[in-house]
This record gives structure tokens, sequence and C-alpha cells, in this order.
């Protein structure tokens, strides 16, 4: 169980990373799903000032959202301003 997880929290974290090389990016939640993503597997979680909650997989972030009708993730990399919220 326990190494089903770790395996499932690190492939999200590659995927992530590999989706977000400026900081922050937005991707097709399909696209992100097919690579082998599952978002009910994370690390901890953020919630902005905005009231937007971010889910994350160590250092990598990710919102769902709906654009123009469209499922996506916004991704996001941890930030030193997060800890002070």
């Amino acid at each position: 169980m326990y190494s089903t997880i770790d395996n499932q929290l690190k492939t999200n974290r590659r995927l992530l990373k590999s989706y977000n090389k400026a900081g922050k990016a937005t991707i097709r939640k399909a696209k992100l799903l097919a690579e082998g993503f599952n978002p009910r597997y994370f690390t901890h979680y953020w919630k902005a000032k905005n009231g937007n909650l971010y889910l994350f997989c160590y250092e990598y972030g990710f919102m769902e959202l709906k654009d123009r009708g469209a499922d996506k993730f916004i991704l996001v990399k941890w930030q030193n301003y997060m800890n002070e919220e």
C-alpha cells in the first residue's frame, strides 16, 4: 500500500515538473490524466487569499479549473510567500 501511494506521488510530481518549466503553466486535464497523473494523490495544499485551493505533490502544485468549457489544471511551483499564509 505504502509503495503504491509513494509511486503515484512520484509520478504526479514528475509530470507536474515536466509540464511546468516556468513556474506557472496551464494544461488540459485529459492530457495529464492520460499520462498517469492522479489528482487524488497529493502531499499538502495551500489556500490562496482569493480562496483558490492548490494541491501539491511536494513542491509542484495544481488547481482544477474550467476554461472556455475545457477542464484544465493550473500548475504552479511552491513559492516562499506561500509559507506566510
